[in-house]
């Protein structure tokens, strides 16, 4: 077998036929052992030893080099399946509303009006129809309270979360009692973007009113993160 030795610090060059292309191959000034480069029909096979070079494996591999840096962002991270993916999660959207004044109610389940918004992270909550419309698909934690007038003459005061307008999702009751608070609350997945959800409340056994202001009558709720 032919060798081609050099016994300083060179280089060696293979052309093509055509002589328009080559491969270079360098003589470094010290190696501490043998290496061996193969070369094949198309791509150099590394069989051992380090290759020093930006654009392939020592060193900070740029952030191009990884599915063209695609998806790239200071909120995402390189997964094992090669893909980027978000870190973590939102609690988005998200709110908490409350009604400022007293609101009658009859005998049967009404909607309570929530109408003052303390915080809205997405603009999902409606003070005109007194819904929460996530908008965005998921699981939620919802919840709300109503606290009754000291005026009220009653048995039992209820509270509900409906979704859709027909399905009772969270539920809870008192006695009446002065100023007596009750909340109800429910972890809710499969919730469409186009699902809403609003706070209602009635009586048995007399008229009864709801004590305005925070945190009297409140509606809440948000994303959770999965």
């Amino acid at each position: 077998m032919a060798e081609l030795r050099l016994q300083s610090t060179g280089t060696v060059k293979l052309f093509e036929s055509d002589d328009t292309s080559s491969v270079t191959i360098a003589s470094p000034a010290s190696l501490g052992a043998d290496r061996t480069i193969t070369l094949p029909d198309a791509n150099v096979t590394l069989v051992s030893g380090t290759m020093n070079d930006a654009t392939a494996l020592s060193g900070n591999i740029p952030v191009s080099n990884l599915n063209s840096g695609t998806s790239a962002s200071s909120s995402t991270f390189w997964r094992g399946d090669g893909s980027w993916a978000a870190a973590g999660g939102v609690n988005t959207p998200s709110f908490f509303a409350s009604r400022q004044t007293a609101q009658s109610l009859g005998t049967s389940f009404e909607v309570v009006e929530i109408n003052s918004e303390q915080y809205d992270s997405d603009g999902c909550f409606d003070t005109g129809t007194y819904r929460f419309t996530p908008a965005v698909s998921g699981t939620y934690y919802l919840a709300g309270g109503v606290t009754w007038k000291t005026s009220s003459d009653f048995d039992k005061g209820e509270v509900a979360i409906y979704e859709n307008g027909t399905d009772v999702i969270a539920y809870a009751n008192s006695v009446n009692r002065d100023y007596n608070t009750v909340m109800c609350s429910r972890i809710i997945n499969g919730v469409d973007t186009d699902d809403y959800f609003d706070l209602r409340a009635t009586n048995t056994g007399g008229a009864t009113d709801l004590q305005g202001g925070v945190p009297k009558i409140w509606f809440m709720g948000f994303k959770v993160i999965e």
